[in-house]
């Protein structure tokens, strides 16, 4: 009797340690030591949001439900607008829009549309460790829509940036189920950049938005430079690894789910997690605005930290009422706005303070001077500057050591740094011979009719004697499921 008693009472304690963890786990947690973005690096987020939001207008004259201080955007500039028509369920709506004020051509594609089929469609059509690519794992039925995307809209991107004489850069947005094709053409254009021209990798750009989990760990880190994933607080897409076909099944039941899921991966040990090379993340740079804090009523101003993490990458489930609405674009587009007027201002505050000192420092230095004229000194002192307020890492160096963790982790497929750097260069020396018409022998017909982005997705496998496409430059590869 009295060990069974010492048994429950164990569980118990056990049961309410695990609940009080889980309901005060919030979602500032996750970022908390990361350090804070700069107004510069996150000042396209607010006006990608708005281009995102102009894709639910019909007529962007003449808008319905414009956000505040309207959409900001000249409607003579969009060169192109597709609806669930016109896409024929092969991916959801975007729009291209030519920015002429800041040198940018960008792509922006809305999210899921719980009322249309063939947004599920595109859910559905995946499994786990189902679509294998460039050396990880993606989403089956996002790649499709991005590959389908490139070769409808590749020629007028190409010829778009080519009239605007190379100089402007190439974005592509896109929120929810969006943001996983936004990513992954990313991804497909960042290999093959001589079809669209030979872009330089600078010049391009992805921001995902409220991202899905559409690629494996070791391409989520490699594409890092290229692609910036902004989360809101407590949203839950990002943190959800099971499938997004089963959250959107369950989509009117969700907070069930997220409780279940959160109760699941208590017993998964994070190692277990990381060496799961099917295990899908969300995409790229992070940045997690964070506006409320734990036992705070309200909201606070926002701030925005950013990082590339490798481990502990939004894996917790935050039990919040705001766990759906934070993943709504309107919310994103709002805190975003606030959060970069509150990085201006503290900048300008911070200028200003400096300002201050320097002028402190002038009349301390004309004082000094006279004080030492007065007594005839022959030693003049000059204080020193105030040097410039800098991150203590580059977004570079950032990027390098989160591939050199990834490697240390022992992550699948992870790569160095030193073989990107390779490929980089291989890819540099392929753009160059396309620019020059040095087409490859092996492609002529290829590069006689433009680009075809299925036989450049087919390039990175090959055939199994079962049939089944594996990796080319695998030495044991895995065959797809």
């Amino acid at each position: 009797m009295s060990l069974s008693c010492g048994v429950e009472c164990v569980l118990l304690l056990g049961c309410s340690r695990w609940a009080w963890r889980r309901c005060t786990y919030v979602g500032s947690n996750d970022s908390e030591t990361w350090p804070l973005a700069t107004p510069d690096e996150f000042e396209p987020v607010p006006r990608v949001c708005r281009l995102i939001l102009a894709v639910y207008e019909p007529d962007l004259r003449n808008p319905q439900f414009p956000p505040d201080g309207g959409y900001r955007l000249n409607p003579d500039w969009v060169l192109k607008r597709v609806t669930y028509e016109d896409a024929l369920g092969r991916s959801p709506p975007y729009l291209i829009y030519a920015d002429h004020d800041r040198k940018e051509i960008v792509m922006a594609i809305r999210g899921l549309n719980l009322a249309k089929e063939s947004d599920y469609k595109l859910l559905l059509d995946n499994r786990l460790g189902m679509q294998m690519f460039d050396g990880g794992y993606v989403h089956h039925g996002l790649l499709k829509s991005a590959v389908w995307l490139l070769n409808v809209e590749s020629e007028t991107l190409k010829r778009v940036w080519e009239e605007t004489g190379r100089e402007y850069q190439m974005i592509f947005v896109g929120h929810s189920l969006g943001s996983g094709v936004a990513a992954l053409m990313t991804v497909l254009v960042v290999n093959h950049r001589d079809r669209l021209g030979g872009i330089p990798r600078s010049k391009l750009r992805c921001y995902a938005l409220a991202p899905a989990r559409c690629m494996s760990l070791n391409l989520a880190v490699k594409y890092a430079d290229v692609i910036h994933s902004i989360v809101l607080q407590d949203d839950f897409l990002p943190r959800t690894a099971t499938p997004l076909e089963d959250i959107f099944k369950s989509i009117f039941c969700l907070p069930c789910l997220l409780f279940l899921i959160c109760l699941r991966d208590t017993f998964i040990p994070e190692g277990r997690k990381l060496k799961d090379p099917r295990r899908l993340y969300a995409p790229g740079r992070m940045y997690h605005i964070v506006e409320r804090k734990f036992c705070r009523c309200g909201r606070f101003p926002p701030e925005v930290r950013t990082a590339i993490p490798v481990d502990g990458r939004f894996e917790h489930i935050v039990l919040s009422c705001n766990a759906t609405s934070d993943h709504g674009i309107i919310w994103i587009e709002k805190e975003a706005e606030k959060a970069l007027e509150a990085s201006v201002l503290c900048l300008g505050l911070t200028f200003k303070l400096l300002s201050c000192i320097m002028d402190y420092q002038q009349w301390l230095t004309c004082w000094f001077l006279q004080i030492m004229r007065e007594n005839k000194s022959e030693t003049i002192t000059v204080p020193p500057k105030i040097q410039r307020l800098e991150r203590l890492q580059t977004i570079e160096d950032e990027h390098k050591d989160a591939l050199e963790r990834a490697v240390s982790l022992n992550i699948p497929h992870a790569v160095s740094t030193v073989e990107e750097l390779t490929e980089n260069k291989e890819m540099e020396a392929g753009a160059a011979k396309a620019n020059n018409g040095d087409s490859p022998k092996a492609e002529p017909e290829l590069s006689s009719r433009g680009a075809n982005w299925d036989e450049l997705v087919e390039k990175l496998f090959k055939r199994s004697e079962s049939g089944k496409l594996m990796l080319k430059k695998e030495s044991n590869p895995t065959q797809i499921q």
